[in-house]
């Protein structure tokens, strides 16, 4: 089973997505914000990492650039997941080491079919 960590200061985006991955048969933790979430990914590192990127305190590109570029961390996939639609943040957020970019509202199963492709041998 796969441990997912999802990094988002919203309550009901964290509800809404352990919901449906625990459905999926993950194995789901979540902290409010990046910090945290960089501590977090650092004493027990996950499989993959859903990562908001509008938050108080560190954004989602500054937490994902870390990761990517942290030789501890880098083999960690990162799927963002945000309101923030425009084309220049998709590419953005992918310079920046994402694997995956989705808009919220999250389509469902655009979401695990996405977590399907970066965890081949984790999922069901």
């Amino acid at each position: 089973m796969a441990n997912i960590l999802i990094i988002d200061d919203s309550p009901t985006d964290v509800r809404v997505f352990t919901t449906l991955l625990e459905k999926a048969g993950f194995s789901v933790s979540s902290v409010d914000n990046a910090e945290a979430g960089l501590d977090r990914i650092r004493a027990n590192k996950p499989d993959l990492v859903i990562m908001d990127v509008i938050m108080p305190g560190m954004n989602g590109f500054q937490a994902t650039r870390t990761l990517s570029r942290d030789p501890a961390t880098a083999d960690v996939p990162v799927v963002m997941i945000t309101t923030k639609s425009m084309e220049t943040d998709r590419v953005w957020g992918l310079r920046q080491g994402a694997k995956a970019f989705i808009t919220k509202p999250v389509n469902e199963k655009e979401l695990l079919s996405t977590i399907a492709s970066l965890l081949p041998n984790k999922t069901h």
